[in-house]
C-alpha cells in the first residue's frame, strides 16, 4: 500500500510540474524550432542537467510562448506521463496481489522507475513530440497550402526572396526600408524564415494592397530553401553570403552552397538573381546562373553592377558613394555601423534598382535605415559607457565585422563580452581560436562566458601574447557583469558579441 501511495505522489508531482521541468523541456524544444535532432544534440552535450530538478532553461532572450502547438505538445506530454504512471501502478498492484517472495524488490524497482521518470522529463519530451508530429504535420500543411494559394492569387505582388549564411535579416530590413520609397512593402518580422513562419505572415499580415513581399529564408539542411521558395514563389532572389553557419547540420560547405542556391533555382525564367560577388563561395554558382543576374560588392569593381566607393566608417555610421553602373552614382549616408553592412545595403540597392527606383529614391531610403536590434546596435548608457549590442547569432564574418567596429572607437577601454560561436561543426574550435587571435589586436579586456566552451578563444588570445590578467572566464553573463561593472569609466566601449540561449549555459 505504501508503494502505491509513493507512486501516486510521484505521479502527481510530475503532472503538476512544481519545478517546471515539463515546461522547461517544452521551452527548449520550442527554442530549437521543434527540431528533434537539435534537441537530442543538446541532451547529449548537457546531459548533466538531467539530474537536477531545477528548470532546464532558466532564462533566455526568447521566452516560452504558449502557442497552439506548444499547448498540444504539453498536453500530449502530460498524457504520456499519466499513461506511464498508470502502467507502473498496475504492475505494482499485480506484484502485490501475486504475493511473490521478491515483491518488495519489485516494488522498490517500480518506485525507482517512477523517480527516473521525474529526472528524465527532457527525454520523455522527445516521445511526446514524436507522438504529436503527425497531427502537427497535417496542421502545418494546411497553413502552408493556404498561404501558397494566397500568394498565387495576388497577381500584382512582387516577391523578393533573401537567403545566405549571414546577413539575411539585416538585408531584409534594409531592402524593405529602401523599397518603401516607392512601394507598399510587407516583410517578415524578426527571423521568421521557416515555411511555418512565412505561412503565418502571409496568412495573417499580407494584405491585398501590398506591392512587394520580402521573404527571408533560413535552412538547416538541403531542401529547406526550396520548400520556402515553393511557398512564396519569388521573382527576385538575393544570395548574401556562404559560410560555416549550421555546418554541423549541413555536413559540408558544398551542401550549404547547394541549399542556398535552391532559391535561385526556384526563380522563373524571367526572374532576377542578385549575388554578393565578394563572397568566394558564391562566385562559381553566380557565374553558372543563366537567368538575368546582378553582382554587388566592394572588391572587384570591374565585375560588379552595384558597388560602393569612398567609404568612411566611424562610430556614428558610414558614408559612401553608391555606384549603379546602369544609373550613375550618388553620395549616401547611413546610421548603421560596419563595413559589412554596406554590403547588405548594396544588396538592397540592387533589388531597388531592378524594381525601378532611381538614385535619389535609393539614397533617401538608405538614409532612413535604422540599426537593427542585437546587430551592432548602440545602446544609450546613463554612465557614459558606450554599449554595442551584437548579441544575435554570432558567426565568423559577423564577429570580424564587430571587431572592426569596436576598433573605430579611439577613446577609453575597449571591452568584449562573448560566449564564442556555435553550430560551426568541425570548424567551431578553429574559428573560435581565430576569433581569440583577432580579439587580441583590438580589445583591452576580454570576458569569456562559459569556461569550457570558450577554451579555444582563450588559447587564441594567449598565443598572441594577450595579458592573462585581462582575460576573465566566467560561468554566466551575470557573473561577468558583476566584475566589469566595477571597471567601467565614461568613454569606455563594451561589445556584447553573441548571446547564447540558457541551454548553452555552464552554470551547475
Amino acid at each position: 500500500m505504501i508503494s502505491i501511495i509513493l507512486l501516486l505522489l510521484i505521479g502527481v508531482y510530475v503532472y503538476i510540474d512544481p519545478k517546471k521541468r515539463c515546461l522547461s523541456s517544452l521551452h527548449l524544444l520550442q527554442l530549437v524550432g521543434y527540431d528533434l535532432n537539435k534537441y537530442k544534440n543538446w541532451l547529449k552535450e548537457d546531459s548533466y542537467k538531467m539530474f537536477s530538478l531545477d528548470p532546464i532553461v532558466k532564462e533566455d532572450k526568447t521566452p516560452l510562448v504558449m502557442t497552439d502547438r506548444a499547448k498540444r505538445t504539453l498536453q500530449r506530454h502530460k498524457t504520456l506521463n499519466l499513461f506511464l504512471f498508470i502502467a507502473l501502478l498496475a504492475i505494482n498492484i499485480i506484484v502485490l496481489k501475486a504475493d511473490l517472495n521478491n515483491n518488495i524488490a519489485w516494488t522498490i524497482i517500480l518506485i525507482v522507475v517512477g523517480l527516473l521518470i521525474v529526472f528524465f522529463q527532457p527525454s520523455i519530451m522527445i516521445w511526446s513530440a514524436k507522438l504529436n508530429q503527425k497531427r502537427e504535420d497535417k496542421i502545418n500543411m494546411g497553413f502552408y497550402k493556404q498561404a501558397q494559394n494566397k500568394i498565387k492569387g495576388l497577381e500584382n505582388l512582387t516577391v523578393v526572396g533573401i537567403t545566405g549564411s549571414y546577413g539575411k535579416t539585416s538585408t531584409k530590413f534594409i531592402t524593405s526600408t529602401i523599397l518603401k520609397e516607392k512601394y507598399k512593402v510587407q516583410d517578415t518580422p524578426s527571423s521568421y524564415n521557416t515555411p511555418m513562419g512565412l505561412s503565418k505572415v502571409i496568412n495573417n499580415e499580407l494584405t491585398e494592397d501590398k506591392e512587394v513581399f520580402i521573404a527571408e529564408m533560413g535552412a538547416y539542411c538541403k531542401g529547406e530553401i526550396k520548400e520556402c521558395a515553393d511557398l512564396v514563389q519569388p521573382q527576385i532572389g538575393i544570395l548574401t553570403s556562404i559560410g560555416p553557419a549550421h555546418l554541423e547540420t549541413f555536413g559540408s560547405i558544398e551542401n550549404i552552397i547547394a541549399t542556398k542556391y535552391e532559391l535561385i533555382e526556384s526563380l522563373p525564367e524571367d526572374g532576377i538573381a542578385i549575388f554578393n560577388y565578394d563572397d568566394e563561395n558564391l562566385k562559381e554558382v553566380a557565374e553558372k546562373t543563366k537567368i538575368k543576374k546582378y553582382y554587388f560588392g566592394l572588391d572587384i569593381i570591374d565585375r560588379l553592377d552595384v558597388y560602393a566607393k569612398d567609404i568612411a566608417v566611424s562610430e556614428k555610421g558610414s558614408s559612401f558613394t553608391l555606384v549603379i553602373k546602369d544609373l550613375g552614382r550618388i553620395p549616401c549616408q547611413t546610421k548603421i555601423l560596419g563595413r559589412h553592412n554596406i554590403r547588405n545595403i548594396l544588396a538592397g540597392a540592387t533589388a531597388a534598382f531592378t524594381l525601378g527606383l532611381d538614385l535619389d529614391q535609393i539614397a533617401l531610403g538608405i538614409s532612413k535605415i535604422e540599426p537593427i536590434d542585437h546587430r551592432l546596435s548602440l545602446i544609450d548608457s546613463p554612465n557614459g559607457v558606450i554599449i554595442i549590442d551584437d548579441g544575435f547569432n554570432s558567426n565568423p564574418a559577423g564577429a570580424r565585422a564587430a571587431l572592426e567596429v569596436l576598433n573605430e572607437f579611439k577613446n577609453g577601454k575597449k571591452i568584449i563580452v562573448t560566449p564564442g560561436m556555435i553550430e560551426l561543426g568541425e570548424l567551431e574550435y578553429i574559428e573560435n581560436k581565430k576569433f581569440g587571435q583577432e580579439i587580441s589586436k583590438v580589445a583591452d579586456l576580454v570576458f569569456l562566458i562559459g569556461k569550457k566552451r570558450t577554451t579555444a578563444i582563450r588559447e587564441g588570445l594567449i598565443e598572441e601574447n594577450f595579458t592573462d590578467d585581462n582575460i576573465f572566464s566566467c560561468d554566466s553573463l551575470n557573473e561577468a557583469t558583476e566584475i566589469f561593472s566595477t571597471m567601467l569609466n565614461p568613454g569606455d566601449v563594451i561589445l556584447f558579441e553573441n548571446d547564447l540561449p540558457d541551454n548553452y549555459s555552464e552554470e551547475e
